[in-house]
């Protein structure tokens, strides 16, 4: 299984911080050019208001990094509970449900949630099935360099892709023989059904960049 360890209400406070104050950044500048446009000005700065309020997590979160620029500075990610790369139905919901987190007020239910809970899942987690966790170095620098995506020869189910993913995130502390003898478990999912050796590994490493969304 991929380990996955979660980010508990600290982490998440300060980077939390650290993306209010780029949005806050965005705002204030665009503020100082709007009494120059007019109406159209002001019309912009609302809808920028709106789009950094609204959009501007899950843009980012639905990026290869999988995290505002809050969370990379605090080495934190979002993913889905079974470690996947989060969605984009799950990214709009856990968002949108930052309203119901804020009540009854400052976070006050999102808080209470965060510190009850082992996984430390906001009320927005739960409802999404996501996790924000800390993102390992081999999470960022996963051993699935050697080739480019491939993209699978038959419909991966969930646990499959999971696997996948967890054989790439173990690859960097795997001796190539047991690498090998690993891969080729999987080697179907490639098209390389019964092969064994360096090559049908990295294809099925190709594999698993593929299911993470590095097409």
């Amino acid at each position: 299984m991929l380990e996955l360890r979660p980010a508990g209400l600290g982490a998440r406070y300060y980077a939390c911080m650290v993306d209010w104050l780029i949005r806050l950044a965005a705002i204030n500048a665009c503020a100082m050019i709007v009494p120059f446009l007019g109406g159209i000005g002001v019309a912009f700065w609302l809808i920028l208001i709106f789009v950094l309020e609204w959009l501007y997590p899950v843009l980012f979160e639905l990026s290869a990094a999988g995290a505002t620029p809050g969370k990379r500075a605090f080495g934190l990610k979002v993913v889905m509970d079974n470690g996947l790369p989060i969605t984009a139905a799950a990214s709009m919901t856990r968002n949108l449900l930052r309203v119901a987190d804020f009540l009854p007020f400052a976070f006050g239910f999102g808080v209470v949630s965060m510190l009850t809970r082992g996984d430390s899942k906001r009320l927005g987690d739960l409802a999404a099935g996501t996790l924000v966790v800390h993102a390992r170095r081999a999470d960022r620098h996963a051993a699935i360099e050697e080739g480019a995506p491939v993209m699978p020869v038959r419909p991966l189910a969930p646990e499959d892709q999971a696997a996948l993913v967890a054989l790439a995130a173990r690859a960097p502390r795997l001796t190539p023989a047991r690498l090998d003898e690993l891969a080729a478990l999987a080697a179907g999912v490639a098209g390389n059904d019964g092969q064994t050796g360096p090559v049908v590994t990295r294809r099925v490493l190709g594999v698993a960049q593929w299911v993470l969304g590095r097409r």
